[in-house]
């Protein structure tokens, strides 16, 4: 039987590969490899997914925390770590934030758990929590002798400024069950809804959440603060935007730093002012050393069998990749390239 050619097919097929070849073009199928690998993977014994770290003041001591109670101690500036078990309940709780000012720590978890220090981890408290908190303890922020800001997996804020026995409401009412939810350096806040459908901001000195509508049809992933407190957001399908201005809504067009492999990115986070990284699961981690104009990929750490869910920079030269099954990344410019 002869094959008969339909003109209109080939110009459909004509126009598709070209939409094809401009989306690679702009977006990149595959990055350029990064030279050199600054992240020390670290093994850790855990099957556990990590959520937080963070350090007292001489930068040596740190706390690591995650899902099914995991809690471990460094005395090595995060080279190694070993586990602390407190003597809570029978529950299995996942802990979701820990922040140290000096010597003074705080940890949340869910359900519903405080635990506060004044000995760098020494001891830890249980802080009693009213039963009519509205959500679970999801983020902490440590602010002083006695002071800390606590946010709720529903976007109630509060402080305390004697160490947990009263608390005070920031704002009124709350904002609904959140994905993930930031704070920046200044004391704002940005938090994405549980399904991605729009995000939330709020600042000091406002009564209430600011509700904002997502950009385009993709679903938001996760949302955060840059060294100057501007916002970025990661979409569904690794599609990245950056803050055009102080604005809240204003945005830059959004990117797709690599189309073949974007559709896992996770977090974002700022070495420098312009160094920017981004990370995601199958051990896809991508650097932009221009804010965010061109990107490479750390191809070293692609056979590493672990998503990275969080990146965490203490300093230009001190960072971190929190992982799953016990896997955490810990930044060394030392390293020589391979």
């Amino acid at each position: 039987m002869a094959m008969q050619f339909n003109l209109g097919s080939a110009k459909k097929l004509v126009a598709i590969v070209a939409i094809a070849l401009l989306t690679v073009g702009c977006s990149g199928f595959f990055l350029p490899s990064l030279e050199k690998n600054p992240w020390q993977v670290l093994q850790i014994s855990t099957e556990n997914t990590f959520s937080d770290i963070a350090f007292t003041a001489d930068g040596s001591h740190g706390w690591l925390v995650g899902s099914n109670s995991t809690l471990l101690e460094s005395h090595d500036r995060g080279d190694t770590w070993e586990p602390r078990h407190l003597d809570l309940d029978e529950k299995r709780y996942t802990l979701t934030s820990v922040s140290f000012e000096g010597s003074e720590g705080w940890i949340t978890g869910q359900p519903n758990l405080l635990l506060h220090t004044n000995d760098e981890g020494a001891t830890w408290a249980r802080v009693s929590l009213s039963e009519q908190l509205p959500g679970s303890p999801f983020l902490i922020t440590a602010l002083g002798p006695d002071s800390a800001e606590m946010a709720t997996d529903i976007g109630a804020i509060y402080v305390t400024q004697n160490g947990g026995r009263n608390w005070k409401a920031l704002v009124e009412g709350a904002v609904g069950v959140v994905r993930n939810m930031a704070r920046s350096r200044d004391g704002r806040y940005v938090a994405v809804s549980s399904r991605g459908n729009f995000y939330s901001t709020w600042q000091p000195g406002q009564r209430s959440w600011q509700l904002h509508n997502r950009e385009n049809s993709k679903r938001l992933q996760n949302m955060g603060f840059n060294q100057q407190n501007d916002l970025w957001l990661i979409a569904r399908g690794g599609q990245l935007q950056f803050s055009a201005s102080a604005d809240v809504e204003d945005w830059q067009d959004p990117i797709n730093p690599e189309f073949s492999t974007s559709w896992g990115l996770l977090d974002m986070a700022y070495r420098t002012r312009d160094e920017v990284w981004v990370a995601g699961g199958g051990g896809n981690l991508l650097c932009s050393l221009d804010g965010g104009k061109t990107w490479l990929k750390d191809r070293q750490l692609e056979d590493v069998p672990s998503n990275f869910y969080r990146i965490i920079f203490l300093s230009e030269d001190r960072g971190f990749v929190l992982g799953q099954r016990g896997i955490l990344l810990k930044y060394d410019n030392t390293v020589e390239a391979a």
